[in-house]
């Protein structure tokens, strides 16, 4: 699933938060119906998706019919750290989301239902849990930006920027498809970026399923525990 958005001055996200996240839910059931058949991963230069899904009524998590690598992604985290994505995770639950600090409404609901699940689980299974947001908006998504951007949400969510070629080529090769920011005449930018939250098993490193925009944080924090455990919800 691809979402556009154009950037609105920071008091205006708060305002139309709940409003988004009806739009957002709204726009999950239309995903659901289109990921039966496959992912949405159209490019602009015409290319078939490179995610074949299988899309449950039942439950918020869909499965891939064909388990998903991690991106092999070494950028820069909010402590001007070079991060290892493969190496960091290696054997640790995780949630990988792309998006954009300046984003209105998906991104920070986003990562928002995220932070609510985890912090129901055990402190544990919380250390356990890896959670990465990769930005799509490079240029304006500093390490500093990232990281006072994350931590409301949750200080230890890993935010990672650096070269947009770079990450949008991870991002393709999990069926994401992101577009470089365009800035508009009124100083705004348009981004594209695909709103799937991919989950990596601890015991291969693997994502099997997926979630797509839309899923609430009562979901997730059912899904959460069977993550931990390496298990297919």
């Amino acid at each position: 699933m691809r979402t556009t958005t154009t950037d609105q001055h920071p008091m205006a996200v708060g305002a139309r938060k709940a409003a988004g996240r009806r739009l957002v839910g709204c726009a999950a059931l239309v995903a659901a119906a289109a990921l039966t058949l496959s992912a949405c991963g159209g490019s602009s230069d015409g290319n078939k998706p490179v995610v074949s899904v299988s899309a449950s009524a039942t439950k918020a998590a869909v499965t891939l019919d064909q388990p998903k690598d991690k991106p092999d992604l070494v950028l820069t985290d909010t402590h001007g750290k070079r991060y290892d994505l493969v190496k960091e995770t290696a054997g640790k639950p995780t949630l990988l989301y792309f998006g954009y600090t300046h984003c209105p409404d998906v991104c920070p609901t986003t990562m928002a239902d995220i932070a609510s699940a985890k912090h129901r689980l055990p402190k544990a299974d919380q250390d356990k849990l890896q959670v990465v947001f990769v930005t799509t908006d490079p240029e304006r998504d500093t390490p500093k930006r990232l990281g006072e951007w994350l931590a409301p949400q949750d200080p230890a969510f890993t935010g990672l920027t650096g070269d947009f070629a770079t990450i949008q080529a991870a991002a393709r090769s999990l069926g994401v498809f992101i577009d470089k920011p365009v800035k508009q005449k009124d100083g705004s930018y348009s981004v594209q970026h695909g709103a799937e939250v991919f989950a990596f098993s601890p015991k291969d490193d693997k994502s099997h399923f997926l979630y797509t925009s839309g899923v609430s944080a009562d979901q997730f924090a059912a899904d959460l525990p069977k993550l931990i455990k390496g298990e297919t919800p």
